[in-house]
């Protein structure tokens, strides 16, 4: 067991506070390190030293160009290190060590797509009159805090970060007090490279300790936030307390909308995958199967055989399904469980699982749930586990209704070879992602990603993220 600490200013420490945070292997329940239980000095420190780096002549003399070899080169370490990265997130998360893999092939991915666009976030001229030069340029935000979920650490720590420094800003991350190791390996990256002192800052704790005052610290100038609903509008608040912009990623009770006429076996897997990765604990998940009626009985029938051939076991076994993440997670996805033998019918699961070998994790067998009504909590809530709600419509009005009919609008899928009904719901679905024929196009690194209503607002991945970290500046110069 390593006991772990901070990254600020360029500096490991241990933190003002004495007191340290067990992380545990959620495979096995084995405590695997320690980190600092950050403070509000610990915060305020990273963020002061933030903001002398990104106001010293040192980084302001970086180059665009240079920014961008500079995220090459964590790029490059990311690979060389892809086996240990990836076995520390299996062992950090649970997830499979597959999944594992794709998760740092994504990392490598951000930071090279964002070096390359270092240099290429351009102004823009405006025709006003002659004699006038108006001119709009972007500049980096300042201090950018970035708040990571427990879920995918690396790849969004990796999306955020690696879209600031592009723009010439300077980073404090507070990565999740369950899931920290590969934000320890990517500050020891940043180190190894040389990168001015301040420009990449690591804080740990807890949420609603560290997270808050990193979230309302009147240095910060932006703050992303992926997370829950809850947190988030905490988050949003303590950043608009200071006037200060937030990208928030949040929630998700993600449909899969199924045709008669869809490609029966490619449709299945993809219904299927879209709900057990990460063992449902993402925000993005294909929660809900949404089948046309007269088509349920034969697609469920192969969900259901479908579900029922899945393996479960330990992240570093690689089968289909790893554990729940804690104890609080695994009783909330229990409880709705619960509640479903209260008031539908389970196709298939809602057990938990033992796994031989690794009995102190927390398993829980993939569940289909059908017969419920479309406002019960299973419907409407996020479960964020393994868990699959089904429901039915008859033409493709009541179709785009089911879609619309929650708080949220992450992602949907629509399976169809009819292109014209998928265009028609494409453009009606509250959702800010939008996928035909496929659910999630392979981690889409260059695809903005974000929700509408409360999935969020603003927008990651893709060029469109490097906005979210720039402020825009007009100049008018007479010259005649």
């Amino acid at each position: 067991m390593k006991a772990f600490q901070m990254y600020i200013d360029g500096k490991w420490t241990k933190g003002t506070g004495t007191d340290t945070i067990d992380v545990k292997n959620p495979s096995s329940g084995e405590i695997i390190a320690t980190i600092p239980r950050g403070t509000e000095e610990d915060v305020n420190r990273a963020v002061q030293a933030a903001k002398a780096a990104f106001n010293g002549e040192e980084w302001r003399k970086v180059k665009a160009f240079e920014r961008g070899e500079i995220l090459f080169q964590i790029a490059d370490k990311l690979k060389s290190h892809r086996d240990e990265l990836a076995e520390l997130e299996c062992i950090d998360v649970g997830k499979p060590l597959s999944q594992a893999y794709a998760d740092v092939d994504a990392a490598i991915r951000y930071f090279r797509f964002y070096g390359g666009a270092a240099d290429k976030v351009m102004g823009d001229t405006i025709p006003i009159e002659d004699g006038l030069l108006d001119y709009v340029v972007r500049e980096p935000a300042g201090v950018t805090a970035h708040i990571i979920p427990w879920n995918y650490p690396l790849q969004i720590t990796s999306r955020s970060v690696a879209a600031a420094i592009a723009t010439g800003n300077t980073v404090v991350v507070k990565s999740a007090e369950d899931t920290p190791m590969t934000a320890m390996r990517l500050s020891a990256f940043f180190e190894e490279i040389n990168l001015p002192a301040g420009v990449f800052n690591h804080v740990t704790g807890y949420g609603q300790e560290a997270g808050a005052a990193l979230s309302g610290h009147p240095l910060v100038n932006h703050v992303t936030f992926t997370g829950s609903v809850g947190t988030g509008i905490a988050v949003g608040q303590a950043a608009m307390a200071n006037v200060v912009p937030s990208t928030l990623e949040l929630g998700g009770k993600s449909p899969n909308i199924v045709f008669a006429d869809c490609d029966r076996q490619k449709t299945v897997e993809g219904v299927v995958r879209s709900i057990i990765q990460n063992a449902g604990q993402t925000c993005s998940a294909g929660a809900r199967l949404l089948v046309e009626e007269s088509f349920k009985q034969e697609f469920l029938e192969k969900v259901v055989e479908r579900f029922g051939n899945l393996t479960i076991g330990a992240g570093i076994q690689d089968k289909d399904l790893g554990p729940i993440l804690n104890d609080k997670q695994y009783h909330h996805v229990m409880d709705m469980i619960d509640l479903a033998k209260e008031e539908g019918d389970i196709l298939v699961g809602g057990n938990s699982v033992k796994v031989e070998g690794y009995e102190g994790g927390l398993y829980i067998q993939p569940t289909i749930i059908d017969g419920i009504s479309r406002d019960s909590r299973l419907a409407q809530e996020e479960i964020f586990g393994p868990v699959l709600t089904v429901f039915t419509f008859k033409d493709i009005e009541e179709a785009l209704e089911l879609a619309n009919s929650t708080d949220y609008g992450l992602v949907t899928g629509i399976w169809t070879k009819d292109i014209s009904t998928a265009h028609y719901l494409a453009s009606r679905i509250d959702s800010g992602q939008i996928f035909i024929n496929n659910y999630g196009a392979g981690g889409g690194v260059q695809m903005p990603f974000g929700g509408y209503k409360k999935s969020g607002f603003g927008r990651e991945k893709g060029w469109t993220a490097l906005y979210n970290y720039t402020v825009m500046k007009n100049v008018a110069v007479k010259y005649s």
